[in-house]
């Protein structure tokens, strides 16, 4: 007598939204005009058929650019089509886009979606007309973790490399090379293997994220260098600016003739103090001479803490957008800070489990 035929599980439901970018990026044409992103999310969904293992696929091309003309409110849009399939019940949600701006608008993701459900940010840094591209590879890579109990609970991640990110860290690193992201602060939170995530940290759900974002308005970003003046900074109200993020020198330091000016700017408007190193945290109490990080806080100007300046800028965007005045943006900052305290324990812990 034969056994009966077990039936397969149900397959986890995974939304593909594509935005464009190098991944999509194709020249039909041929010549030298170079790559521009042509493709949807269905080209590049029926590009990889081994994504039919692995999960039930809903594809929404929802943008078609570079990812450089991407803005918060096309984010705030996406974070709204993803909530709304979350509440309808998809498993996961991976997003394709070009990598330019990935460390900003996966960090904006991050604080805009609220669920235990993963959202998974990939791209591709050789386009498709190239010899081994890595968009095939990454989005296959992407829709296994979106779709893996073991990554919920995680916030936004990007996947790329077969390298698991958080959104809070990510920073892209090198112009071309498949191996461009990295996690300089904390780390990748784990990898995929064999068609397999590996998750060897997690991440607590950022706290101070904003919530009923409008309109955002504009936020100036500025990098210290040597032998600068005060001039830009003198002039960040006059050119329409809400607030103003400041990459500084290491730990958080500037040249002590500058000081009165942001000093000035930070009793007014909110003044984002960030390292321009890219990795590590601002520091707080260790140098005291004028334009140090000491010196600086105590004018008023507001620490970024682990968050680097792009970071910084896409928090104080929302947090404006939402409405926060100087001493909710203060703690605000103050609260992502926080969460981040308690960011890397061991993934011996059971994941959560998804609504």
């Amino acid at each position: 007598m034969s056994e009966p035929v077990k039936e397969r599980d149900p397959l986890p439901q995974v939304t593909v939204f594509s935005l464009g970018g190098t991944i999509a990026s194709t020249n039909p044409g041929g010549g030298g005009g170079g790559v521009t992103p042509r493709l949807g999310a269905r080209e590049l969904v029926e590009a990889v058929p081994q994504l039919l293992e692995v999960a039930e696929l809903e594809t929404v091309s929802f943008r078609q650019i570079a990812s450089g003309d991407l803005t918060l409110q096309d984010l705030i849009a996406l974070a709204a089509e993803i909530t709304r399939r979350f509440e309808a019940g998809v498993d996961g949600v991976v997003v394709t886009q070009g990598t330019d701006t990935i460390e900003e608008t996966s960090f904006a993701l991050d604080l805009l979606v609220r669920s235990q459900r993963p959202v998974v940010i990939t791209g591709a840094m050789r386009n498709p007309t190239l010899a081994g591209p890595d968009g095939p590879a990454n989005l296959l890579a992407a829709v296994q973790v979106a779709a893996a109990a073991e990554a919920a609970g995680l916030g936004t991640v990007v996947v790329i490399n077969d390298e698991i990110h958080a959104a809070r860290f990510v920073r892209k690193t090198h112009t071309s090379s498949p191996a461009a992201f990295r996690s300089l602060t904390a780390g990748p939170l784990g990898w995929v293997v064999e068609g397999r995530p590996r998750i060897a940290l997690r991440t607590p759900a950022l706290q101070g994220a904003p919530s009923g974002v409008g309109q955002v308005p504009a936020v100036a970003l500025l990098t210290s260098a040597l032998g600068d003046d005060s001039r830009l900074i003198e002039r960040v109200e006059e050119l329409g600016y809400a607030g103003l993020v400041l990459e500084a020198f290491g730990g958080g330091h500037v040249p002590a003739h500058v000081v009165p000016a942001l000093q000035d700017l930070a009793a007014r408007v909110p003044v984002i103090l960030a390292s321009r190193t890219g990795g590590g945290e601002l520091l707080e109490v260790t140098y005291g001479f004028p334009g140090s990080e000491r010196d600086l806080l105590a004018r008023g100007l507001i620490a970024a803490g682990f968050l680097d300046g792009l970071k910084a800028r896409v928090l104080l965007s929302l947090l404006l957008g939402a409405g926060a005045d100087l001493d909710g943006v203060r703690a605000a900052f103050a609260q992502v800070n926080d969460s981040a305290s308690s960011s890397v324990g061991t993934s011996s812990v059971a994941p959560p489990t998804r609504p």
